[in-house]
């Protein structure tokens, strides 16, 4: 057991946040070890940093905003290095275990599936929804109302 108090605090704030980070991961990136690197990566992140926060939301937020740069990192790499032609590509893994809402969510664009996911299936006020992404409150809303128009066309055409 190691005696370093801020292992133990790594261990706790990993334990508390790891599931939903890989969630949110896995919904932006459509792609399951795609998530697993941006969710080590938000942690080396952490490590690196040692930020501090004023209270355990901060330190939500600050982690939820790492993790969605690093999908978007992720995904402009991903374009720049895609060179297999299309029907090579590897199929991707959808949010949930492939219930038509989740295959909904997961023919959004990313700038929506991003709002969907924080604020619908990890439960985020707009206003926290908001500041994880460093978009407007008003942007939020737009972008959720876009989204489940899309969705009901998607789940309508199906």
């Amino acid at each position: 057991m190691p005696t370093d108090p801020h292992m133990l605090t790594l261990e706790n704030i990993y334990d508390t946040y790891a599931d939903m980070l890989y969630r949110v991961s896995v919904s932006i990136l459509q792609n399951r070890d795609d998530a697993d690197d941006a969710v080590q990566n938000v942690f080396c992140r952490y490590l690196e940093h040692a930020p501090s926060f004023r209270d355990a939301e901060h330190e939500k937020a600050w982690l939820i905003r790492v993790t969605v740069n690093q999908c978007k990192d992720l995904l402009r790499r991903r374009k720049i290095r895609a060179w297999l032609p299309f029907d090579e590509l590897p199929e991707m893994a959808a949010p949930d275990d492939g219930s038509p809402v989740g295959e909904a969510i997961a023919s959004l664009p990313a700038k929506y599936r991003e709002v969907i996911v924080l604020h619908h299936l990890e439960e985020l006020s707009v206003r926290e929804t908001a500041a994880a992404l460093t978009i407007s409150e008003s942007a939020v809303k737009m972008r959720l109302t876009r989204a489940r128009e899309m969705m009901r066309a998607y789940l309508t055409e199906t």
